[in-house]
């Protein structure tokens, strides 16, 4: 027999066994929710996400490993890109040395839990979040659904069950993000070849490579098709299509399945507080509904849990008005320009999502001035910050990161109590930023479009009776003007009787039909980032 028909007959084989393996789906739980949007519906933020107001992701995994930036599982097979490069000179062409190799490279060999989330608890993180699985298909946990999983190989280590542990004894509420059902696509550019140099036609690993290949090498006993999951037609479109299904390559019944399984059997571990899917709407929608039967199993579980009361929160990009009754919005790399009547998320990053050396040679990451300035926006409107801080593959985050950690930690120390427990204001803000804001790019990505704040541009939020005033840039004469609190102003119709600059202690004021004035202390300027005043009745 030809060694092709053979590989043909193994891959045929092999998605038979899986087929059969996720045959069975776990048991949901049943309670007030339906896998129906209508029932979904119900859905309540719970107060304690609404006063959060700030979190921290650890986006990390072996992608991480090569510390080449983002998508390295997908662009190292794309002939002539940056990842493909970066590949051959580390470990090879790709037709001999895969992503599943690069798991094996992934050892995690820094990596202290506990140590990075009381770092980023004491940076002013309200909750925390892990990356469960990516696109790259491997769960990083002690998955029953998956063999190709981190205690099985690369770190041999619960990432999860760690992660889970620090964020609880540090009392953060827990969440994980679920990134694996756009596989299916996002590994096609495994199933091609090079067109030209000395590998011409050679086909990459992923389509080709048998679970009978692996005898004698490091990964004997696992079948590389249920990483790659590759043995189907390229869908017929661009890689800028993400929504299902235009123009993709459907999945059968049994990929829904183990999705499924995969993600219940994360939630029934570690009882995450808040799940991520990082799809548009859910996953699979509109071609299948397993992502409104996870949703349902979720908040199910978390109500028993919780004595009847649902305290979890689920997040899904580019959601219509029926949707965010069932989800909350997030927003990638983005911030709406008005005040959003639900809670809502951005998710941003400091660099690239994968830990990419790049930024940190090239100084690429953002200040904690933009950072703030951000997150200050966001909550002004509603919203909560998601920061992811890269982590390389080692485990470990570096210097530059620490030092924008640092100086987030000494704002939040002076002014935590104009973010936290929050809520918005009459208008969100005002000045030139108001005016002209960037529009949203899709799922978001609108995020550094806009122009630099001034002193003119102010957010406001409030806590009970007090407002809070954010002025987001130092006024060169050390006056600001808050024309939003003119004298006779309807936002405002009470009397000021003290304002206090964060940090300082009371200034003085004057009011008129101009605005609020205020006088700045000319020798104790709090920060470099951005001020906050507090104004009481």
């Amino acid at each position: 027999m030809k060694t092709s028909a053979k590989k043909s007959i193994l891959l045929a084989s092999a998605l038979m066994c899986c087929a059969a393996l996720y045959a069975q789906r776990e048991k949901a739980d049943t309670g007030k929710f339906e896998p129906t949007w209508e029932s979904l519906s119900q859905y309540e933020t719970p107060e304690w996400f609404r006063n959060a107001k700030f979190g921290i992701w650890a986006h990390w995994g072996p992608q991480c490993q090569p510390e080449a930036g983002d998508w390295y599982g997908r662009s190292m097979y794309e002939e002539g890109g940056h990842a493909y490069k970066v590949h051959l000179e580390k470990y090879g062409h790709p037709s001999e040395f895969g992503f599943k190799d690069v798991i094996n490279e992934w050892k995690a060999d820094k990596w202290d839990p506990e140590r990075l989330v009381a770092l980023y608890k004491r940076v002013g993180a309200q909750y925390f979040f892990a990356m469960g699985n990516h696109h790259d298909n491997m769960d990083l946990w002690d998955s029953k659904y998956q063999r190709w999983n981190s205690v099985n190989m690369g770190p041999r280590r619960d990432i999860l069950a760690e992660w889970e542990k620090a964020a609880r004894r540090n009392g953060l509420p827990f969440g994980v993000s679920i990134h694996s059902s756009h596989a299916w696509t996002w590994y096609e550019t495994a199933q091609g070849a090079d067109k030209t140099g000395p590998y011409a036609g050679i086909s990459y690993d992923a389509r080709v490579v048998t679970k009978e290949d692996g005898k004698g090498k490091w990964w004997e006993g696992y079948d590389p098709q249920e990483l790659y999951v590759q043995h189907h037609s390229l869908s017929g479109h661009a890689w800028s299509i993400w929504d299902w299904p235009e123009g993709t390559s459907v999945p059968p019944q049994w990929y829904y399945d183990n999705f499924f399984n995969r993600t219940v059997d994360m939630i029934n571990r570690y009882n995450p507080d808040l799940v991520y899917f990082d799809d548009s709407v859910l996953p699979f929608w509109p071609v299948d509904n397993t992502g409104l039967d996870v949703v349902a199993h979720f908040y199910n579980r978390n109500m028993k849990r919780h004595d009847g009361h649902l305290e979890a929160v689920v997040f899904g990009k580019k959601l219509n008005d029926d949707h965010k009754k069932a989800l909350v919005w997030d927003v990638e790399k983005g911030v709406p320009g008005e005040c959003q009547d639900k809670a809502w998320q951005t998710c941003t990053c400091l660099g690239n999502w994968h830990y990419d050396t790049s930024c940190y040679v090239d100084n690429w990451y953002k200040s904690a001035s933009t950072v703030i300035h951000m997150l200050v926006d966001i909550v002004s409107k509603n919203g909560n910050m998601l920061l992811s801080v890269p982590i390389k593959g080692d485990g470990s985050i570096d210097d530059k990161e620490e030092k924008i950690l640092e100086d987030i930690a000494a704002w939040m120390d002076v002014n935590k109590e104009g973010i936290f427990d929050t809520r918005p204001w009459v208008v969100y803000g005002e000045g030139p930023s108001t005016e002209n804001s960037a529009p949203l790019d899709g799922a978001g990505f609108n995020e550094g479009k806009n122009a630099p704040y001034t002193p003119a541009d102010i957010r406001f939020v409030k806590k009970g009776d007090v407002l809070y005033a954010h002025v987001l840039a130092w006024p060169d004469d050390n006056k600001v003007l808050i024309k939003s609190l003119a004298a006779g102003s309807g936002l405002y119709p009470e009397k000021i009787k003290k304002v206090e600059l964060l940090g300082a202690g009371k200034v003085s004021h004057r009011r008129t039909a101009d605005g609020l004035t205020v006088n700045l202390p000319r020798n104790k300027k709090p920060n470099d980032i951005s001020l906050v005043l507090k104004i009481t009745k």
